[in-house]
């Protein structure tokens, strides 16, 4: 006679893993359908006339995408958007890779970037325009100084978080300076670097808006302050959400790029 018991079979720890995997996009979707519901229901029951339903937001969305607002907005945002992340990214490795070798340099360098990170940005941009005008060039160092502490202390921890065994390692092979940083120090310290890089991605876009809400209303700032002047608070919350939204894509394709670059460290 057999067991009973033998015939109950526990789930392997394979198909739960499989199971967490492919519903992971489910319960994603699941959870912005919940807050877009809750949303909903509150924009319907009156609570602020500044609080439109999702549905007009969405009707708002769909027809500045063909009508043209957001291109039109992006169009003048980007620019100063792009090259304040280049500085901010290639200024912010070199930066973080020198502090992290050089220690002269951390301790002139690392007071100034911990001073950055904290210091209320807000507070700041009234002196960069006073220094730079209204210009595209006050909003790129506004985004520099959001987005390039984050990049160059991430860089740094990356470096002195390089394995001591591995520097004993290539002391041992008589491997010069130069050799020992190219192919010990940076290879070790690749995955925290390109994780500085999306922080300054995403401090680049609160940067951008920052400066175009305080600065100038010009672009997508300007699609904010207008549409909020004018009352018109479906399409100012739309442009909010289209902000989001390529922010989130952005970061979320790196996060991809990421795993791509690093599978030996992927989060299973």
């Amino acid at each position: 006679m057999s067991d009973p018991n033998n015939n109950f079979q526990t789930p392997t720890n394979n198909s739960v893993k499989f199971g967490t995997k492919s519903n992971l996009l489910l319960w994603r979707l699941l959870s912005f359908l919940i807050v877009f519901l809750i949303w909903e229901l509150a924009g319907r029951a009156d609570i602020s006339i500044a609080f439109p339903p999702f549905s007009k937001v969405a009707v708002a969305f769909v027809s500045m995408i063909f009508n043209g607002e957001f291109t039109a907005a992006y169009a003048d945002s980007l620019p100063p958007l792009l090259i304040g992340l280049c500085i901010t990214i290639i200024g912010g490795v070199i930066i973080g890779i020198s502090i992290g070798l050089v220690r002269s340099t951390e301790w002139f360098i690392m007071p100034l970037l911990i001073i950055f990170q904290t210091a209320p940005v807000s507070a700041l941009i009234p002196m960069l325009t006073y220094i730079y005008g209204i210009s595209d060039t006050a909003k790129v160092v506004a985004i520099v100084i959001l987005g390039m502490p984050l990049v160059a202390l991430n860089s740094y921890k990356g470096i002195q978080a390089t394995n001591p065994s591995l520097l004993e390692m290539a002391k041992s092979f008589r491997a010069s300076w130069f050799d020992t940083i190219l192919f010990v120090i940076l290879p070790s310290a690749q995955k925290m670097i390109f994780a500085g890089l999306r922080l300054g991605v995403s401090g680049a876009f609160i940067g951008i808006v920052l400066a175009e809400l305080l600065i100038t209303p010009t672009g997508i700032g300007d699609l904010i302050t207008y549409n909020r002047f004018v009352a018109h608070y479906d399409k100012m919350f739309a442009t909010i959400i289209s902000i989001l939204a390529v922010a989130g894509l952005t970061l979320g394709g790196m996060r991809k790029l990421e795993d791509l670059l690093f599978p030996s460290e992927k989060n299973e």
